[in-house]
This record gives structure tokens, C-alpha cells and sequence, in this order.
């Protein structure tokens, strides 16, 4: 029953990525983002890989922050290992099991630690990249320089403390055996978000765009946090859609905005096929006795 109903989700999932890439597609000219690809500049499309490398690695440090809080002491590398495997499975395997369930699964099973404190982390590690995510967001709305928006950019500012007084409230006041890594955890995300920022801003040199570069940020904060939602496969589809309707309420080029969002998606699979090989090669879950 359990593996009908995972199936059901997963059929689900791909026919709404499907359904969404077949909207933008119709929206847009295809063979027009194809040129603008074939003209970006390899170098640049370099560092945003390595950026959004360095975005991983870190988000993979702040993970096992959590993980040390729990008594679950695994070496960087033997953490790196889980977490690049994780990202394979959600993006490339997504009728098995997803990437955090494994990772889930994998420390439960090695380690004498409590499934819903487990659980709790992996949630906990995203939402802090969330956060960070809106923040980022507000910040960058504020100095956005949009007459639809000059009314209630106040309003930006005002989330900001406002999501983060939530943020450590519901930490406090439901997670407070991991409550001591609150500032550190923000600390984390912060710099994951930054360095996937930085990788954007190459893309967008590798594509040759010089104009409109905080909106097109802009546009990618927020695709981000819709990704998130459970409604597509690795965010295919939500993320051009999110791109797509972003750039023609800001007044932008949808063709162009819709080629940033292509060109995240494949630096992304690059870095998720890393973990192929902790597919067919059992990762180990070494530990460490350092503080």
C-alpha cells in the first residue's frame, strides 16, 4: 500500500513538472534560449559552479551541526559523502527513496538517536536555508527599483526580524535540544545563500546580461522557496514557471529569465551526479571523537 501510494506521488509530481516545462515552453522561444546558451561564456558558467560547489559543501557543514547536537559525531568527509549521495537521490532517482529519508534512515540505523529528533534536524536544516532564503529576498525587494513596489517596501524590511523572531520561537520553543546551534545554523545559511547568489551572478555574466541583475536575483530568491513545495520533481518546472511569471511582472525579458533558470537547473544536476558513485559504492558513516 505504502509503495502504490509513493508511486501515486511520484507519477504526480512528474506529470506536474511536465505539465509546468510544457507551459513555459509554449510561452517562450525555445530556440532563442538555445542561442543565448550557445553564446555564454564558459569560464563564468565555471565559477558559478564552483560557487554553487562551496554553497553545498557549506550547507553539508551546517547539517552536521545538527548531527553533532544529537551525539552524531561523522567526519566532514564521511557527512559530505551522505549529503552529495542525498542530492543524487532526490534529483535523479525520485521514484526510490528521497535523499533526506535516506540520510534519515542511514543515521537512525547507525546510530542509537530518537527518529523524531532525526527528523526534526533534517527539517530544521531546511528550514534555516529557508529563512535565509526570504531574508535575502527582502533585503534585495528593498533595493529593487520598482515603482509597483515603492509603497510597501517598508514592508520588507519589517519581515526580516519578523521571520527570524518566528524562526527562534518555534526553535525555542519546540526544538530545544538543537536551540544552542540557532545562531550558528543562520550563521551557515546565510553563507549557503550568499555563495548561490554569487553562482547566479556568474550565470547571468555567462549569458552576457548586464542590465536588471538585482531583479533577476530577485526572481531567483523566490523560485527557490517555491521549489521547496512538494509539488514537482528536484523543483523542475516551478522554478522556469516562477522565473517565467517573475520576469514579466518586474518588466524583464522572460526568454533571458527563464535561460537563468535552465542554466541553474544543469549546474545543479552536475554537482547532484556526484553522488552516483556513494550509489553504487555503500558510503561508511565514519565518526569522530574531536569536539
Amino acid at each position: 500500500m505504502a509503495n502504490t501510494r509513493k508511486g501515486i506521488t511520484t507519477a504526480l509530481k512528474l506529470l506536474i513538472s511536465a505539465i509546468l516545462i510544457y507551459f513555459v515552453c509554449t510561452k517562450i522561444n525555445i530556440d532563442e534560449i538555445g542561442n543565448t546558451l550557445e553564446k555564454s561564456k564558459p569560464k563564468y558558467l565555471l565559477i558559478a559552479l564552483f560557487f554553487f560547489l562551496v554553497s553545498k559543501i557549506l550547507a553539508a557543514f551546517r547539517l552536521n551541526l545538527y548531527f553533532y547536537q544529537l551525539g552524531v559525531r561523522l567526519t566532514h568527509k564521511s557527512n559530505l559523502r551522505l549529503y552529495f549521495l542525498g542530492m543524487f537521490y532526490n534529483l535523479f532517482l525520485p521514484g526510490g527513496i528521497g535523499g533526506d529519508a535516506y540520510k534519515g534512515y542511514l543515521i537512525k540505523k547507525s546510530f542509537e538517536v530518537p527518529t523524531k529528533r532525526v527528523v526534526s534536524v533534517l527539517v530544521l536544516d531546511r528550514l534555516s536555508g529557508l529563512l535565509l532564503l526570504f531574508v535575502y529576498a527582502c533585503v534585495l525587494f528593498y533595493v529593487l527599483q520598482n515603482p509597483v513596489l515603492a509603497e510597501v517596501k517598508y514592508l520588507f524590511i519589517l519581515g526580516i526580524p519578523l521571520a527570524v523572531l518566528v524562526f527562534w520561537v518555534l526553535n525555542k520553543r519546540f526544538f530545544n535540544y538543537v536551540f544552542p546551534l540557532f545562531w550558528s545554523a543562520l550563521g551557515y545559511s546565510a553563507l549557503v545563500q550568499l555563495a548561490q547568489l554569487i553562482s547566479v551572478w556568474f550565470i547571468m555574466m555567462a549569458l552576457g546580461i548586464v542590465e536588471d541583475k538585482v531583479a533577476y536575483l530577485v526572481i531567483f530568491l523566490v523560485s527557490s522557496i517555491v521549489s521547496v513545495l512538494p509539488l514537482t520533481i528536484g523543483g523542475i518546472g516551478s522554478r522556469e514557471v516562477t522565473f517565467f511569471y517573475g520576469a514579466s511582472l518586474l518588466g524583464l525579458d522572460e526568454t533571458i529569465s527563464v535561460g537563468i533558470s535552465v542554466v541553474f537547473f544543469l549546474i545543479t544536476a552536475v554537482v547532484s551526479l556526484m553522488g552516483i558513485w556513494y550509489h553504487f559504492k555503500k558510503v561508511e558513516l565514519e565518526t569522530t571523537s574531536q569536539h
